[in-house]
């Protein structure tokens, strides 16, 4: 149970951490504005509070609270794009905890495990044996619990069995994987849309103005900046995290592969 709330706290810090440093760059641009234009804003703000926007839906104050003021305007400066990015961070998100905790349930103590059912196997106590692996969590026991039940039909049988229950534990284990990918590619992908959007919108102000100024370009610049970040932001954390789970998948097939040997061999040793 704490290695699971570990894993969530993780995954929970990483994301903040990511949005937190989104936040600190958008004041540091904030601070490089005229005092003309802040003075202006905290007026607009200080006449027009929040709370009592007729446009501020439910849901933006919701996220206000919860998340604070400024990670909000920042993702509604960012412009559309930044909905498929939200999207794709709360798919990644989910997608950790659910494969983090799966496989933290799978994982057993393999030495405890072959401590007490090589013994069974060596005594030919295969029903006790097929009982504890039913009865035993992960795929390391259903491998084995599947081979114990063709111990009557020889060897060849019993790595048959295996053979097969573990392609099935591997579909298991690879899952997730996809959505995985696809967030990793897909995060930077809408972030470079987003600067292209933001690109285009600051050429096109300094068409209608006619001259160049860095007044005219900043709001499509920042567009460009915040879509860019925003969608590495959620690419970084979930490649970590694709590659941890992928580095705890191989233990678990190596536990798989170590588990069913010992097995077979002690089935040819005492049949």
């Amino acid at each position: 149970m704490r290695k699971r709330l570990l894993v969530i706290f993780m995954v929970l810090a990483f994301a903040n951490f990511m949005f937190t440093a989104i936040a600190f760059a958008q004041e540091e641009i904030a601070e490089e504005e005229t005092a003309s234009e802040e003075i202006a804003a905290e007026a607009a703000v200080e006449e027009v509070p929040f709370e009592e926007t007729s446009q501020s839906g439910g849901l933006e104050m919701f996220a206000r609270k919860i998340v604070g003021r400024g990670l909000v305007d920042i993702f509604i400066q960012g412009g559309f794009v930044m909905y498929p990015i939200l999207l794709l961070l709360i798919w990644g998100i989910a997608t950790i905890i659910w494969k983090l905790i799966s496989l933290s349930y799978a994982k057993i103590n393999l030495n405890d495990f072959l401590g007490k059912v090589i013994p069974m196997i060596e005594g030919k106590k295969y029903d006790e044996a097929i009982k504890l692996c039913k009865e035993t969590k992960g795929p390391v026991a259903a491998i084995m619990h599947n081979g114990l039940l063709k111990v009557d039909n020889g060897i060849e049988a019993v790595e048959k069995a295996i053979e097969n229950a573990g392609v099935i534990e591997m579909a298991f284990l690879e899952k997730g994987f996809i959505p995985f990918s696809t967030v990793i590619n897909l995060a930077p992908m809408f972030g470079f849309f987003g600067t292209m959007i933001g690109m285009i919108r600051a050429f096109g102000d300094i068409a209608a103005a006619g001259e160049v100024e860095p007044t005219i370009v900043a709001t499509g610049i920042q567009i460009a900046l915040i879509t860019t970040a925003a969608g590495l932001a959620v690419a970084i954390p979930v490649q970590f995290f694709n590659n941890l789970i992928l580095g705890m998948v191989d233990g678990l097939v190596m536990d798989m592969q170590i588990g069913s040997e010992k097995m077979i061999e002690t089935l040819v040793e005492n049949k």
